[in-house]
């Protein structure tokens, strides 16, 4: 059926994706430009795990309280919510080409904000401004995608959005690590993002609107000009036929997006099935814990043990780019593997790699350097007050970090960092006298012999999740609705994904200093667990099937454990979808 964002099931689907696109350079313009929102959706969510360290180092605020890093990181998923809860209404209203220019002007104008703050709350505010356009480009890119692709390589082109968010995950970890020396390091790091946003609004500018929108609004002919610029002069007439059959029966058919009863809409069970397992997915997918990755990982990988602001940006460019690498491996075993299959597997490495995480932080607390009085009595005007009026004399450097009023940080031993160090304020002088005698200063994790095996920990963890749950819960929304119901159900899953994106984003640091590092990826892995049992009960496989077969499968299917049962071929092979 036209208009289904749906991977074909010939193996060679993803070497005729780049075949045909070549052959036909406009259809890759198209993509291109569409896509480039997918690079500002993951630029956007990676640059700020390096830049908060700066900017904790320039609003001390910031660096004291808790909420407020979580607050400048979820505020985005905050805006987000806001932007993917309208796009659906938007897009339809007003078209895919708008929606994706007032996204990159918003983008724009949020980065040049964030560039300009001169407090907490200004960055805050221009966050929003950024989220509100990543929420909208994050459902109407790939539907701008969907609808100006020939339907042969639609599925793969659509998946390769997917890779180019974490294209722009990786640019922004490369991007932080190259401005770690540049005066004004974070202000660069946010305001940079404006400039691909700037140059998609140019591009888009230049563009048509999706002609299956312009066909539906009753511009028949620009759809007509745009659909014989993308297809094939053998395969155009076909497309607008069928195009025109699709839109008739959307517009005619009772129950149609644009006249949607909710509460009609659930008692649909096609549709209210299609939600739990794509709802679900889109909520699990958020709560498995990636985002404190990509939001934290520098924070991460420095509560592990890794005091260097440059080798903690360095070590989560290997995490970015091992996702870039998944979502590659996602595109190719899409089609071949199946979703479900995809699902399970990742999801199963997902719980291996928590528990390594779990077990690495456990040790690391449980095993932390001992605060030494002899070494503290080496900065004798700077020891932690905390420390100076403790009687008791084992303290370790664990203790001396969750110090506060004022808050402390351990300077490791000279001759070894696991030796026993000094617990002393947690300041800017402290820190370069610390430095200044060849120490390492540790204000958010202590040294430890275990911090390569925590690296190790997220590679595994970012390997096992980006090619299936990183990018299967997208797909199967694509597929997994009606067409009548698509936008609609569509925008409810986005709206999910933000708003478990936001609690996981708000809540991440908070739990780590109430409960630990340890449990707080032991709670991550227990979800996991769940989102493995939810798997095999409620998602079905929908490799292969075009949507009218989707319907109907979800109209007969009982819920049950099975992974690898075979299933009827569909009813035909060779239609258009």
């Amino acid at each position: 059926m036209e208009g289904g964002i749906h991977p074909g099931t010939d193996p060679s689907a993803f070497r005729e994706c780049f075949s045909l696109a070549w052959k036909n350079p406009y259809v890759l313009r198209l993509a291109f430009s569409a896509g480039i929102g997918g690079l500002l959706f993951g630029y956007d969510t990676g640059v700020i795990s390096g830049a908060l360290l700066y900017i904790r180092d320039d609003f001390k605020a910031v660096d004291r309280e808790t909420v407020l890093q979580e607050s400048i990181v979820s505020m985005a998923v905050a805006g987000a919510i806001i932007g993917a809860s309208i796009g659906g209404w938007m897009t339809d209203r007003f078209g895919r080409k708008t929606s994706i220019l007032v996204a990159d002007f918003l983008f724009f104008l949020g980065s040049i904000i964030m560039a300009a703050a001169a407090n907490p709350a200004m960055l805050i505010g221009g966050r929003i401004f950024v989220g509100i356009g990543v929420g909208m480009a994050s459902m109407t890119a790939p539907l701008y995608i969907s609808e100006a692709s020939p339907a042969k390589i639609r599925g793969a082109l659509v998946s390769t959005n997917g890779f180019l968010i974490t294209g722009g995950q990786f640019l922004s970890y490369l991007i932080n690590l190259a401005l770690t020396k540049a005066p004004g390091t974070w202000r660069w790091m946010l305001g940079i993002a404006g400039l691909p946003a700037l140059l998609q609004f140019v591009l888009m500018w230049l563009l048509p609107e999706s002609p299956r929108w312009l066909y539906r609004k009753g511009r028949e002919e620009e759809a007509k000009v745009i659909l014989r610029k993308i297809y094939p002069s053998n395969e155009v007439e076909k497309e607008i036929q069928d195009l025109k059959a699709s839109v008739e029966k959307e517009t005619t058919k009772e129950g149609s997006s644009e006249k949607i009863n909710f509460i009609e809409l659930l008692k649909t069970k096609t549709v209210r099935r299609g939600l739990i397992a794509g709802v679900g997915l889109q909520i699990f997918q958020q709560f498995v814990g990636i985002n404190t990755v990509m939001y934290y990982s520098p924070t991460i990988v420095q509560l592990a043990g890794i005091a260097s602001n440059q080798t903690a940006l360095l070590l989560s460019l290997v995490t970015a780019g091992l996702n870039a690498l998944g979502s590659i491996v996602s595109i190719y075993f899409i089609d071949r593997t199946g979703r479900k299959k995809l699902l399970v597997i990742s999801l199963s490495g997902v719980i291996i790699s928590l528990g390594v995480l779990s077990s690495v932080f456990h040790e690391t607390t449980s095993h932390s350097p001992a605060v030494s009085r002899q070494e503290t009595a080496r900065f004798s005007n700077y020891s932690c007050p905390s420390y100076g009026s403790a009687r008791s004399t084992d303290w370790n450097c664990m203790k001396c970090l969750k110090a506060s009023s004022p808050d402390c940080g351990f300077c490791a031993s000279g001759n070894n960092k696991l030796s026993p160090g000094a617990c002393l304020i947690s300041n800017s002088t402290v820190k370069d006298l610390c430095h200044s005698d060849d120490r390492l200063w540790y204000t958010r994790g202590c040294p430890s012999k275990y911090g390569w095996l925590a690296l190790i920990g997220l590679a595994l963890y970012i390997i096992f999740f980006s090619p299936g749950m990183g990018t299967v819960p997208w797909i199967v929304n694509s597929e997994i609705y009606p067409l009548r119901f698509r936008g609609v159900c569509g925008g409810i899953a986005a709206t999910a994904n933000w708003i478990s994106n936001l609690i996981v984003a708000q809540s991440f640091l908070s739990l780590t200093e109430a409960i630990g590092t340890s449990w707080t990826f032991f709670i991550f892995g227990v979800i996991s667990v769940n989102a493995l049992l939810f798997v095999l009960v409620y998602v079905p496989e929908t490799k292969g099937l075009p949507i009218e077969e989707v319907e109907k499968m979800l109209e007969e299917r009982a819920l049950h454990f099975k992974l690898w049962n075979k299933r009827p071929e569909p009813l035909h092979k060779n239609s258009s979808v």
